[in-house]
């Protein structure tokens, strides 16, 4: 099956692109597509226990079923912002 992923910010900018087709198995889960595209992207690697993924525009969780044509999106875990005071 081919799966379209997408990649944001500190994910992006380790892997060197936003987007890319990953071939995975029938019967895969997300979880089975982040192991692939971390398979070619080392440096994501780490992430792996944060990160935030996405099926198809819809917050989804990693034990969720992909079918041919999907779209999954993964997302770092995000921090920061400013304390504003009244």
């Amino acid at each position: 099956m081919r799966v379209r992923v997408q990649l944001f910010a500190r994910l992006r900018e380790l892997a060197g692109r936003d987007e890319c087709v990953c071939e995975v198995p029938a019967g895969s889960s997300i979880a089975d597509v982040w192991r692939a595209v971390s398979a070619e992207h080392t440096a994501l690697v780490p992430f792996g226990r944060a990160v935030t993924c996405a099926l198809n525009e819809d917050f989804a969780r990693m034990t969720a079923p992909v079918r041919d044509g999907d779209a999954v999106a993964f997302l770092p875990p995000v921090s920061g912002g400013a304390l504003v005071r009244a």
